[in-house]
């Protein structure tokens, strides 16, 4: 199956550069391309793209806005700047990844195949800023939603926030991988959360990590 990918930027030389790289793959396809974040989401409701790459500081429409906008696509933000505000920011309108410009093509390629997975990947020169600032926080309450969680639901949500994959997740508790994603899926849906990245967020903001 080709990812239909949408690229938003208001560089040129930049979208030229993203499509360089994407379209050269067998399985990805660049379908539409922006200069703005008001662009990009008009673009994304014609083109139905699987997959939007929005940069940050875009006039009109910032990426964060268009990422929040963008709920029927997975969303990679992508930024020049390593800057807590776009990170954060970012991943609580629901990006699926985050990756810096300088972060290279096999990176890039990676966040998109797994978005379109429904995985989040951020850079891992990032991974450790978010993980502490979610340590840091006091946990909040269970929310009514955590209890509507099975069991074996919350088993995999710890896993989850451990970090682990459906298949290392599936040998952990001695059960098929397409079970695994089927109980993920059932837990985005009861948390009312968009991709594997909130979930562990989630899971830090609620105490459930070691």
């Amino acid at each position: 199956m080709t990812i239909r990918v949408l690229i938003a930027d208001d560089q040129p030389e930049v979208r030229s550069a993203l499509r360089l790289v994407l379209d050269a793959e067998p399985d990805v396809e660049v379908v539409d391309e922006a200069g703005d974040g008001a662009e990009a989401v008009r673009l994304a409701r014609q083109s139905s793209p699987d997959v939007a790459v929005i940069d940050i500081r875009m006039p009109r429409l910032d990426g964060i806005a268009a990422i929040r906008a963008l709920t029927d696509c997975a969303t990679i933000a992508l930024t020049t700047f390593d800057l807590d505000e776009y990170l954060f920011g970012a991943l609580q309108a629901g990006a699926t990844g985050f990756l810096l410009k300088d972060s290279g093509p096999l990176l890039l390629l990676d966040a998109v195949r797994a978005a379109h997975r429904g995985h989040g990947l951020i850079d891992p020169r990032l991974t450790r800023r978010v993980i502490r600032r979610f340590a840091a926080l006091s946990p909040s309450p269970a929310t009514a939603a955590l209890s509507r969680l099975t069991a074996r639901e919350h088993d995999v949500l710890l896993h989850l926030a451990d970090g682990l994959s459906n298949a290392e997740i599936a040998r952990t508790l001695w059960i098929e991988e397409g079970t695994v994603k089927t109980h993920v899926a059932r837990i985005l849906a009861k948390l009312g959360l968009r991709t594997r990245v909130h979930a562990v967020i989630y899971a830090y903001e609620h105490g459930l990590t070691k």
